[in-house]
């Protein structure tokens, strides 16, 4: 069967993942030494479960998100995943080509860059 943790170990480990998710690694004995530098925990046995959940933690993190812990770091990358620019980084106008280097292209490959630069040129208008 398995170890039952308290709720001081619980809450403990989430927010020192949370406050220091940089330092922290999917080693107990490397999480045991950043928790005795970071934390001050008044004894030993308290700051070794610390550091076996946090590991434990750590790992589930690294599998997906996991509940009740939120990482300012995921939560920047996400809302940088959705920023839409209200200006494309691409110049449009910059992008013509001559009839030249569309004879490299294959038929079917002129065919497809034809048609989405006519859509893009008809979108930026």
């Amino acid at each position: 069967m398995g170890r039952v943790r308290t709720k001081t170990v619980k809450k403990s480990s989430r927010q020192v993942i949370e406050k220091y998710y940089s330092k922290m690694t999917l080693d107990f004995h490397t999480n045991k030494k950043i928790l005795e530098e970071v934390a001050i925990i008044p004894s030993k046995r308290l700051r070794n479960k610390i550091a076996g959940f946090s590991t434990h933690l750590m790992k589930r993190i690294q599998k997906g998100p996991a509940r009740d812990i939120s990482m300012k770091l995921q939560e920047e990358r996400e809302r940088r995943m959705d920023f839409v620019p209200h200006e494309s980084a691409i110049k449009i106008d910059l992008m013509k080509l001559t009839s030249r280097p569309l004879t490299c292209f294959q038929p079917s490959a002129c065919l497809i860059f034809l048609v989405l630069s006519s859509k893009l040129l008809s979108h930026s208008q």
